[in-house]
């Protein structure tokens, strides 16, 4: 009975055999497992030798290098009250279009012939100016008449003083013969007296000497008084000389400083017209800061103010532009530790929101549907949340960024490093070291 069981359970006897039994017990099969487990060991092992970027990841937004380029408050320069909105939220504009009109709320400057007025202000003192110069060009014309006189008046002197002096001589040559007149007369009445007291002469003839002398006597005094006066008249043209001098240089020091006076006059105005001048173009910039305007292309949005009559001061913030043309970039904040490992001109890979993507972290030829960057700075100050900034342009040398981005979108980064066998990594990573130091070789980038 036994045996019959047996005999059933193993297929023997020439009972056909049951499945279940083959299938339950495979004594008599070859086993694969142990192929497969060296199989699978050796292919790890050789996994371990193949290569591994290193990276480091960080979160990131999109926005643009240029400072023009990011979005941009438009805010009032002068006070005033809402009187029109040209736009609405959403509106695309275009460089210079008026957004917003505004209203006059300061006393000074309510006149509507405010411009007028100034500029009347600035003819008048144009026209006093002129009047100024013109005075201080007759002044001058004045002084030049006077010099003139004064030079003819001092020529004319000059040549009465020099016949003056040759009539000065003159008389004193006259003089000279009188004295030698009187000198023979002298000798002469001298000679009579002794020959009238001797009785050679006769008393008639000595008296016909004696008024000879005494005539000569006459003359000399006669021409040592016509010397005097000559010497008198001498010194009175040296006075008269010195007047004319005196006089003039009076009248040309009273009209040279009518001439300065004017030209100070002159100065004066023209401070005057240049103030004037200052405040018209103030006035003439104020009334255009009426119209606010787009400051370049791109779309509004973020209006702050609202209503009509709604008061501004001055530097309020009325709406936000953002432009409509920009150079695409992300900026990344990275970890402090992290921060000596990144250099100008790493190569970066991203994954934008909304643009679906396979990464391979530590191969990147090999990940799907992400864009390269190079990173063009590395700030050196920490953020707010103690971090540091990068930014990254857009790598010319890979596909294009998608023109769907827009700024501020989000975006992830992972900036790549040295390449080392995956062993090491998995080694670094098990003993919490960080990545090897790395810095992108500057000829094989230019040489790419």
């Amino acid at each position: 009975m036994t045996d019959f069981i047996h005999s059933r359970i193993d297929g023997s006897g020439g009972m056909p055999p049951y499945n279940s039994f083959n299938s339950i017990y495979r004594v008599h099969k070859n086993n694969s497992v142990k192929k497969w487990l060296i199989a699978i060991l050796v292919t790890l092992i050789l996994a371990l030798f193949l290569p591994w970027t290193q990276n480091i990841k960080a979160k990131g937004k999109v926005t643009t290098l240029r400072p023009e380029q990011r979005p941009q408050e438009v805010n009032n320069v002068i006070a005033g009250k809402v009187v029109k909105w040209y736009i609405k939220e959403g509106d695309i504009v275009k460089k210079g279009d008026t957004i917003l009109q505004l209203g006059e709320v300061k006393v000074d400057y309510m006149d509507p012939d405010l411009l007028q007025r100034t500029q009347d202000q600035l003819n008048a003192k144009s026209l006093s100016a002129e009047g100024y110069k013109n005075k201080a060009a007759t002044a001058e014309t004045q002084t030049s008449a006077l010099k003139q006189g004064r030079d003819l008046k001092l020529n004319q002197l000059d040549i009465k003083q020099k016949q003056q002096a040759l009539k000065l001589q003159t008389d004193s040559m006259d003089l000279a013969a009188v004295i030698n007149e009187l000198t023979v007369s002298k000798r002469q009445i001298d000679a009579a007296k002794i020959m009238l007291d001797s009785g050679v002469m006769s008393l008639v003839d000595f008296e016909k000497r004696k008024v000879s002398y005494q005539n000569a006597m006459a003359k000399k005094l006669s021409a040592e008084n016509k010397l005097l006066q000559s010497k008198q008249e001498m010194l009175n043209i040296g006075l008269e000389k010195n007047s004319t001098i005196q006089d003039y240089t009076d009248k040309i020091s009273k009209t040279e400083g009518d001439k300065f006076s004017s030209l100070s006059s002159v100065a004066t105005t023209e401070a005057d017209i240049a103030k004037l001048k200052n405040i018209y173009a103030s006035y003439d910039m104020r009334n255009q800061l009426y119209y606010v305007l787009a400051p370049q292309s791109g779309q509004i949005v973020q209006a702050k103010k609202a209503g009509i009559g709604e008061i501004l001061k001055d530097g309020d913030l009325i709406v936000e532009i953002i432009p409509d043309q920009f150079d695409y970039a992300v900026e990344m904040y990275i970890d402090p530790v992290d921060q000596p490992l990144m250099n100008k001109g790493q190569k970066v890979r991203f994954v934008f929101d909304g643009f679906p993507a396979i990464v391979f972290t530590g191969w990147p030829e090999a990940s799907y549907g992400t864009f390269a960057g190079v990173v063009t700075a590395v700030e050196n100050n920490t953020s707010a949340d103690g971090k540091f900034r990068v930014l990254v342009q857009e790598d010319t040398t890979y596909k294009p960024w998608p023109k769907q981005l827009r700024l501020g979108g989000a975006a992830s980064g992972i900036a790549l490093l040295k390449d080392v066998p995956v062993w090491y990594e998995l080694w670094r990573n098990i003993n919490g070291f960080p990545p090897d130091y790395y810095q992108p070789s500057k000829d094989a980038a230019a040489k790419k």
